[in-house]
This record gives structure tokens, C-alpha cells and sequence, in this order.
């Protein structure tokens, strides 16, 4: 039995859920999202909650059950605060600038690498070694941030590269020298 899909999800005031057949669109106060679901899944909403059904206990619905409550309330809470993922730039020389919505960042390579932000995804730089990604997507600031650290990933002698913010790097000992 599926926890996570039984449970309801409650809809915050100044948020619109419109269901037609298996897409469903969410709008709300910081954007809209539209999202198409499996059909084999079954969305009601009474006043302001929303559950999510399966027809039967198959291994495939029971899969999509939880899935498809948790992409809802990932846009509930994506068009109602949003989402964000921090990284970190490690390395002397390592920086990032803003520059409209491009991000240019200076990574040890001959020539700088530059970032278009995809629509819907805004940078923020506070500093020049760190980067905040933000958007009303969460798989889309994932896979932006994921996109930005494939550039230099860290590195495990040194540490230098780029990282999430709550990522921890093990670090290894390096070449042992003669006895």
C-alpha cells in the first residue's frame, strides 16, 4: 500500500488546480504549471484537496501511485514558493558572474563557459564562488544545476570543482611517499 500516494494534498488559498482528463494545470502566485499524467491514474479534487487513485494494485499503478502525488504537490509548492539549489565554487582562479540571464563562469578552461538559463530558471550569484539556482520547476532546477556542475565536478585530491552545497566530497590521501 502506497503512504505516500493515500495521502491528500491540501490546495494553499491564491492557488488554482484546473484537471481536465489526466493534465493537470496548476497556477498560482509565482507562475503556471502544466503537467500530463499517466491515465491509469484517477485525480479528484473536493473544494481544496486533491487525492489521487489507482485502479488496482498492478506492480505499474502501484509505481505511478506515489509518483504522481508527489510531481502534484511538487507543482503546488513550485507555483506557491519555488524551488532553489544552492553550489559552491571551489579552486584559486574558479569564479562565476552574472550577466543578464547568462552565467559566465571562469573554471581553469582557456576560454570562459557560458550558461544560458532555461526559461522559467533564474542565476543568482552573491558571490563569486557561489550560485544560486532558482525556479517554480523542481525537475528543471535539478537538471540546471546538475547541467552547471558537469562543467568541473570536484574533484577528489584537491577538492577544486563545483558542488551542491550539501554535498559532501571524501576526500582521498594521494601518493604515498618512499619509506
Amino acid at each position: 500500500m502506497s503512504r505516500i500516494g493515500n495521502k491528500p494534498i491540501t490546495v494553499p488559498e491564491g492557488v488554482e488546480v484546473k484537471i481536465e482528463g489526466c493534465t493537470v494545470t496548476v497556477k498560482g502566485p509565482k507562475g503556471t504549471l502544466t503537467r500530463e499524467f499517466n491515465s491509469n491514474m484517477k485525480i479528484t479534487q473536493d473544494a481544496n484537496v486533491i487525492k489521487v487513485e489507482r485502479p488496482n494494485d498492478e506492480p505499474n499503478n502501484r509505481s505511478l501511485h506515489g509518483l504522481t502525488r508527489t510531481l502534484l504537490n511538487n507543482m503546488i509548492v513550485g507555483t506557491t514558493s519555488g524551488f532553489e539549489r544552492k553550489l559552491e565554487i571551489n579552486g584559486v582562479g574558479y569564479r562565476a558572474q552574472k550577466q543578464g540571464t547568462k552565467l559566465n563562469l571562469t573554471l581553469g578552461y582557456s576560454h570562459p563557459v557560458v550558461i544560458d538559463a532555461p526559461e522559467g530558471i533564474t542565476f543568482d550569484v552573491p558571490s563569486q564562488n557561489e550560485i544560486i539556482v532558482k525556479g517554480i520547476d523542481k525537475e528543471l532546477v535539478g537538471q540546471t544545476a546538475a547541467v552547471i556542475r558537469t562543467k568541473r565536478p570536484p574533484e577528489v585530491y584537491r577538492g577544486k570543482g563545483i558542488k551542491y552545497a550539501e554535498e559532501v566530497i571524501r576526500r582521498k590521501e594521494g601518493k604515498a611517499g618512499k619509506k
